[in-house]
């Protein structure tokens, strides 16, 4: 989806993530601007990114969910719309707790996207959730 939708990932590393996304035909809505499920998988993925990063291949598995999502319209989201999110160091800080206690962790994860003026047009909060499993 995000594919068809036009998500790219702009920037990556181990702190920050950027996703970019452009207004177009496919990911409009009625209003003429881009939808609201595709400014979500824009910010999400500017999450996810980075926590797919801290549990790639990682002894022991652990698995990852959004278990909520908040989001805030600020802006009518016309042309390129870029989503930062600065929190991976929280996810990395979250992987290591639940690696060590085996316990389950959340961690919020924030995602502002900004148009071409450098304009807020939206904000997400992402609840994620890592779990160590087992190696039984």
């Amino acid at each position: 989806m995000g594919f068809i939708s036009g998500l790219k990932i702009l920037e990556l590393d181990e702190s920050k993530a950027s996703v970019g996304v452009r207004f177009k035909w496919l990911n409009q809505n009625p209003f003429r601007s881009i939808y609201f499920a595709v400014l979500s998988m824009a910010a999400e993925l500017s999450t996810g990114i980075m926590a797919v990063g801290q549990v790639y291949k990682r002894n022991p598995t652990v698995s990852m969910l959004v278990i909520k999502v908040e989001g805030e319209f600020y802006k009518k989201a016309v042309g390129k719309i870029i989503f930062t999110s600065v929190d991976g160091n929280k996810i990395a800080e979250a992987v290591e707790q639940t690696v060590a206690t085996g316990e389950g962790v959340t961690v919020l994860c924030s995602s502002v996207g900004l148009n071409e003026a450098n304009e807020e047009v939206a904000k997400f909060i992402f609840t994620w959730s890592f779990k160590a499993k087992s190696s039984n």
